[in-house]
């Protein structure tokens, strides 16, 4: 086998919205530290992502020391976000279910509304080691998630990119190709592996965390967003249907859950343990 090595790694603090590329990022529980820890719901208390609103892509949040976020978009003045102070949690939608989470105040409320044109409150997952568990069908006892959409980490590859960009270019819509690895919005990327190889990554160390390979990802309509301009195409999801669909996911990627905690780094050997 190839030496498998990580390209980048990838931190989203805000969900939905861009993030950064750190050199080195400890892993929690619940996934890389800061990542999607937030998230913006509209006037019902319902998560806003991509999916409803595409432009959420062209605006930006990177961690700050104490917790704290700066957020950015086009037009807007940047600013900095305090992580809330404990007070009463307000429940919020997720997929249909329910998690509580503590508003942020009521700046970033308005920065977020008159960005995106609407109502939208910013809140924060204040302890993930209580809120959320990672689905039961695929957890072991005490597994829980932040607010990514289903697992703590996502790993994708170079070689799969590569290779979904080749069936792009034989397929209908080849003007939209080839695509950026932002698309996916993955934690971390393997370079050196062989196209699909990850969908049989069962168990890997990265660095000195370990991390136990639950399922394939299934993707969605965010993978045709253009990150750049918000604007949407076919491609990916119509040459996944064709190529790569597993049950009922168009599969891109493998979503992770960590067993074993500590530091991973950009130039990191992966090792394949089962």
């Amino acid at each position: 086998m190839a030496n498998l090595y990580v390209q980048a790694l990838h931190v989203h603090p805000v969900k939905s919205v861009a993030g950064t590329a750190p050199d080195e990022v400890a892993v929690e529980p619940w996934g890389l530290s800061g990542d999607r820890r937030w998230a913006l719901v509209d006037s019902g208390g319902t998560v806003i992502t991509q999916r409803q609103q595409p432009r959420l892509a062209l605006a930006c949040a990177r961690p700050l020391d104490g917790g704290r976020i700066a957020v950015s978009a086009p037009g807007m003045a940047e600013l900095v976000v305090e992580a809330p102070a404990q007070g009463s949690l307000e429940p919020v939608l997720l997929f249909g279910k329910k998690i509580d989470t503590v508003v942020a105040a009521s700046a970033a409320a308005d920065w977020f509304s008159a960005y995106l044109g609407e109502p939208a409150r910013l809140v924060h997952l204040d302890d993930p080691a209580v809120r959320r568990p990672v689905d039961p069908d695929y957890a072991l006892p005490g597994e829980t998630v932040s607010l990514a959409d289903a697992y703590p980490l996502l790993i994708t590859t170079l070689a799969s990119l590569d290779a979904l960009n080749a069936l792009i270019a034989q397929g209908k819509h080849p003007q939209e190709g080839p695509l950026p690895m932002n698309r996916f919005r993955p934690n971390v990327v393997v370079s050196g592996a062989e196209a699909w190889a990850e969908d049989g990554w069962r168990r890997i160390a990265i660095g000195d965390a370990v991390f136990r390979g639950v399922r394939e990802c299934g993707r969605c309509v965010v993978t045709t967003t253009d990150q750049r301009t918000a604007e949407r195409g076919k491609e990916p999801l119509k040459t996944l249907a064709v190529h790569r669909r597993i049950g009922k996911s168009l599969a891109f990627g493998r979503q992770l859950v960590p067993v074993r905690l500590g530091t991973v780094r950009v130039g990191d050997e992966v090792r394949v343990l089962e």
